[in-house]
């Protein structure tokens, strides 16, 4: 697990921006401290900052050489089936210096080509040069677990782990305007765009292959097209072969030459990852996080039970409100982009304190987006079925509107996915979809913006960039809700929350539920093996009720939630005045002030809106400050 930067220059202009690739190598020094190094060539230039993880050694450092000095690579991510490709290539003869997965990437490609993505099971990001054909090739993991960003002039082009690095060499900083618009509704910006126009990111299963000033971007994986064939299976069988697909991705997932856990938060997913791995050592620390004084919000009683059923060395962190603000700026500054999932400062604490015990930890990410896990795929599910429920529930919604909704209260929060459940049963499965989706609706995104910037907006643009994310929506059985949420929400939230705030505290995470081979299976499954009347991830929940406590299957599913209310009312306060004052807000020109003014009341002096929404609108204005982008009006 590491930082990746580099520079390919098409001509002596774009060569001069290689004196900036030592800066941006240091902006991302949180992700590798353990080693630095950098690559020049005449106009292609790679820098490289090192987590260790496997082979320890200063020989795995990168960037790498082969053994001819052809080709050099710097990588970022873990190849956990390095060992079977290695016998491989010594069977072609290679002779390997270390014992580094990174050595058997660079042999793969030399041996195999672009077509080495195939071969490996793992997450990465890396760059490959060939020094004799002057080429260079860049490739993403089938899932997007991590990132890479880029950009693209006459003169060059240049990638980077994080956008902090990229915008070392000097790019533009001109905002998208239809990248805000998303933001504001969705509270990410989805891939391939980012907030800059000049800043593209990868997609996931992507790869990009440079030679004679052309760029060639393609696909190399397709989840749609490796799911195609659905299975036939009974559905005991499918809950054995669940379990058996996981405990080998978990066994994979294992190796490494530094001290590994698990996150356990003492829901299914998680719970099933911490019973699985205690089958492969009788050391494995589990580390949760709760909410003192906040019962609606902490589940630490639930990760006890599973940690003292397997024995793990368990630390729960209880966090109190003060702890949040503590470490919400650092969370705030690491943002090359504004990012609006609060869920990521409780993420950034668990990862900080996850650290100071171990260098690598296993998450339960993904089986919600796989499985149908969440509040939303039942809602959906029962707007297909149709019958009593929808059709009472789309009568009471004018009236269950006019109760308090909130999702800081138990009923409150479920009035609030009423409220959504019956809003939602008028609109076709696509816009459902998106209405699901969006924290803000469009019209509400519309009245809170400034006129001006409103009109920048590209609308065709937005309307193509959200035809993307339903693009798979189909109205049939569940499997396409869940393919649209493995391209989009997974990507740029889930995974880019826990792989922005793990490498900030320089901690791996890995995720066996994304192994592809457990995604692929889990895809092809029925929509009935995972949701019915009674249950949500239905395969999987009884696939591991064997293994789990009984208590874990007798509680309400509550997301990742952060209170924060309060803050805003005292001590957060002079921050949110500083990035709505009215001066500020005139002279940024996003927002309508008229709004901003009153959202500073709403804040100050009520409790009944939504913290998202308003969390979303005060990350966009953090990082506005941060990093004075530009528009053009």
């Amino acid at each position: 697990m590491c930082g990746i930067t580099g520079l390919f220059a098409f001509n002596e202009i774009g060569r001069m921006q290689a004196i900036h690739l030592q800066r941006a190598n240091d902006k991302i020094t949180h992700r590798g401290p353990n080693a630095s190094g950098i690559f020049n060539s005449h106009f292609v230039h790679l820098g490289h900052r090192r987590l260790s993880i496997i082979d320890l050694s200063e020989g795995a450092n990168q960037p790498m050489n082969d053994i001819s000095d052809r080709y050099s690579i710097v990588f970022n991510g873990e190849i956990y089936n390095f060992l079977d490709i290695k016998k491989q290539l010594s069977v072609k003869g290679v002779k390997f210096v270390t014992s580094s997965d990174t050595e058997v990437l660079l042999y793969a490609y030399i041996h195999y080509g672009k077509k080495c993505v195939e071969l490996f099971n793992g997450f990465f990001a890396f760059a490959i040069y060939d020094n004799q054909e002057d080429s260079l090739f860049i490739a993403r993991d089938r899932m997007g677990i991590k990132p890479l960003l880029y950009a693209v002039d006459e003169d060059k082009i240049v990638f980077a782990s994080e956008m902090s690095a990229l915008l070392e060499f000097g790019i533009d900083k001109q905002v998208d305007p239809t990248s805000i618009y998303q933001l504001l509704q969705l509270t990410y910006i989805p891939t391939p765009n980012s907030i800059f126009k000049g800043i593209k990111k990868l997609p996931q299963g992507h790869c990009m292959f440079i030679k004679n000033k052309k760029i060639d971007i393609t696909p190399y994986y397709s989840l749609k097209e490796a799911t195609s064939t659905p299975l036939t299976i009974s559905y005991d069988a499918a809950k054995k072969q669940l379990v058996e697909l996981l405990d080998q991705s978990i066994h994979d997932r294992m190796i490494a030459d530094v001290p590994l856990g698990a996150f356990l938060s003492g829901g299914i997913d998680s719970s099933a990852i911490v019973a699985l791995a205690s089958r492969h050592t009788n050391q494995l620390q589990t580390f949760s996080i709760g909410y003192k004084n906040e019962p609606l919000f902490d589940e630490t009683h639930y990760a006890e039970l599973v940690a003292k059923k397997y024995k793990t060395h368990h630390t729960a962190f209880q966090l109190t409100p003060d702890d949040f603000y503590q470490h919400l700026f650092e969370m705030l500054d690491n943002y090359g982009e504004p990012f609006a999932d609060a869920s990521a400062i409780a993420v950034n604490i668990l990862c900080k304190e996850t650290k100071k015990n171990v260098t690598v930890a296993l998450s339960g990410d993904g089986a919600d987006e796989m499985f149908a896990g969440y509040n939303k795929h039942y809602g959906e599910w029962k707007s297909r079925q149709g019958g009593l429920l929808p059709s009472l529930v789309k009568t009471l919604t004018p009236l269950l509107k006019k109760l308090p909704q909130s999702r800081n209260s138990s009923l409150g929060n479920k009035i609030r996915q009423a409220v959504k459940f019956g809003d939602g049963l008028s609109l076709t499965p696509e816009e459902r979809y998106w209405f699901q989706c969006c924290w803000r609706d469009t019209n509400s995104t519309d009245q809170i913006l400034n006129s001006s910037f409103k009109e920048s907006v590209n609308s065709t643009e937005f309307l193509n960039r959200k035809n993307a994310i339903t693009a798979a929506i189909d109205g049939k059985g569940i499997n396409d809700v869940l393919y649209a949420d493995l391209n989009g929400l997974l990507v740029n939230d889930m995974l880019h929350k826990v792989d922005s705030m793990s490498m900030l505290n320089s901690l791996e995470v890995r995720v066996p539920f994304l192994d592809h081979r457990v995604v692929e299976f889990a895809m092809r499954l029925p929509t009935s093996y995972k949701i019915n009347e009674n249950m949500k991830k239905r395969v999987l929940q009884d696939a591991f009720k064997p293994l789990l406590p009984e208590e874990l299957y007798k509680r309400p599913k509550h997301g990742f939630e952060v209170p924060l209310m309060n803050g805003y009312k005292t001590v957060l306060r002079p921050w949110i005045n500083e990035l709505l004052n009215k001066d500020f807000v005139i002279e940024q020109g996003v927002f309508n002030v008229e709004y901003t003014e009153a959202l500073k009341q709403l804040i100050f002096n009520s409790s009944n809106y939504d913290q998202n929404q308003v969390w979303s609108i005060l990350t966009l204005q953090h990082w506005w400050k941060k990093y004075k982008p530009m528009i053009n009006q």
